[in-house]
C-alpha cells in the first residue's frame, strides 16, 4: 500500500514537472497533479484497453505510431475530468499533448521500473 502511494505521488510530481516544460499545459498545484495521476491511472486501466481494441487496425496500418494518439486521447480525457489540469486549446495543441502524454508514459514506466513490485 505504501509503495502504491509513493508511486502515485511520484506520478503526480512527474505530471507537474512535465507541465513546467510546456506553456499550454497547466496544473494548478501538487494536489491537482496527484489527483490527475490517479484519474489517469483509472482511465488507462478502464478506458484505454477499449480504445486500443477499437483502434487496432489504425495501429497496424501506422506500425504502432497511433499509440501516441491514443495516449494523447487518454491524457486529454483526464484533463477533461480534472479541474485545475488544463491542456490549452485542444485541436491547436495536439502535438504538445502527444509529446506530453508520451513523456508521462515514459516517466510512469521509469517510476514503475524503480518502485514497482519486486519479482520473486
Amino acid at each position: 500500500m505504501v509503495r502504491w502511494i509513493v508511486m502515485l505521488f511520484l506520478n503526480g510530481a512527474a505530471l507537474l514537472y512535465i507541465s513546467s516544460w510546456f506553456e499550454s499545459i497547466r496544473v494548478a498545484n501538487f494536489g491537482v497533479a496527484v489527483w490527475a495521476a490517479l484519474v489517469l491511472g483509472l482511465v488507462n486501466t478502464m478506458i484505454r484497453p477499449v480504445i486500443m481494441l477499437l483502434t487496432l487496425p489504425l495501429r497496424i496500418m501506422t506500425l504502432g505510431l497511433f499509440w501516441f494518439v491514443v495516449n494523447a486521447a487518454t491524457f486529454a480525457l483526464t484533463a477533461f475530468f480534472i479541474d485545475g489540469f488544463d491542456l490549452g486549446p485542444w485541436p491547436d495543441n495536439i502535438g504538445t499533448v502527444i509529446v506530453a502524454a508520451a513523456l508521462m508514459s515514459f516517466f510512469g514506466w521509469l517510476i514503475d521500473l524503480i518502485f514497482g513490485k519486486k519479482k520473486q
